[in-house]
This record gives C-alpha cells, structure tokens and sequence, in this order.
C-alpha cells in the first residue's frame, strides 16, 4: 500500500482508491505503484482525508471527473467564466466615398 497511513480517509475514499488501484493492475502496473496512483487520484479529486483532525476544510478546485457533462454541448459560446461574448455588430450605413483631391502642380519659371 502506499506510504502513510490512511486512517484519515472515509470509507467512500478508500473505495474510490481500490477502484483505481484494480484499474491499474489490470493494465500492468506493480502493486505499490498502483496503490501510489490511486491514492494520489483521490487526493488530488477530494483534497486528501476527510475525517476529522486529517487537515479539512480547503477548497478544491473542480476536477475533470467532477465537470464531466458542465461545460458539454455548449459550443463555441462558451467561455470559462460562462458568459457570452458580446458580438461585434457591423455596421449597415455605407460611407460616403472620399473625394479625390486633384493635385496641383507649380510651373517652373
């Protein structure tokens, strides 16, 4: 198992950190490197142990598990801060061509 003790997380936790630990297992990965990556996964999704004394209370950022279906079939409106841009209207009236000024030139004398 991984290093440290994993008395501070809650049962859901630590069947979070079995499901990943299994999953990479099965793709060949040794034991004590498994156990490693699973329980940094559930640290970095829930931010480390839950129970009480075990550091608790700092906010997490939503992970990409977490946003799964937020930000899905948005299209290209969506921003980060989920407000639209403001489209840029063109403008209908036309301008007025510019007069050409007729050049004038000094004779010589």
């Amino acid at each position: 198992m991984a290093q440290g003790s994993k008395a501070k997380y809650t049962s859901k936790q630590k069947r979070q950190a079995k499901h990943i630990e299994d999953s990479a297992k099965k793709q060949g990965k040794p034991a004590k490197v498994a156990a490693r990556i699973a329980y940094a996964t559930v640290n970095k999704e829930t931010g480390g142990g839950k129970k009480s004394g075990s550091g608790r209370g700092k906010p997490v950022k939503r992970t990409a598990s977490k946003a799964g279906g937020k930000n899905s079939h948005k299209g290209s409106a969506y921003t980060p801060t989920g407000r639209k841009k403001s489209a840029t209207k063109k403008s209908t009236a036309k301008k007025a061509p510019a007069k050409k000024k007729k050049a004038t030139r000094k004779k010589a004398a």
